[in-house]
């Protein structure tokens, strides 16, 4: 009985603690209202400045973005008038500084779109 007791315990301490590490790792969000570098995309792909994906998107476009930045590709803007009234976005909504490049938008922050 006790080692059942002391399994579900331990069990329950590794799924806090597994939740808690993804939470750390995620990108922090925004409200869509928030979004004040421009309109809110919805990319196809998103991902950081350094993955392999996005590196010689970037480096074809002499951008010299590296790190952590987010970047998305195959963005297009999300209606004014959806957003905040469930607007859908079926892959990467985001919030860029620099949508001036049209393979790739630049140093974006994950947006929530129904807030």
């Amino acid at each position: 009985m006790q080692f059942k007791v002391i399994s579900a315990l331990v069990l329950a301490t590794l799924a806090t603690a597994t939740a808690v590490s993804r939470r750390n790792d995620s990108p922090p969000t925004i409200p869509a209202s928030q979004c004040s570098t421009g309109p809110v995309q919805c990319c196809t792909d998103g991902g950081k400045a350094s993955d392999s994906a996005f590196a010689p998107i970037l480096a074809l476009l002499g951008l010299d973005v590296v790190g952590d930045l987010l970047v998305g590709t195959g963005c297009a803007d999300v209606p004014v008038v959806g957003v905040g009234s469930g607007a859908e976005c079926d892959a990467f909504a985001y919030c860029c500084e620099d949508n001036s490049h049209s393979l790739i938008s630049v140093s974006c922050v994950p947006v929530i779109l129904d807030l």
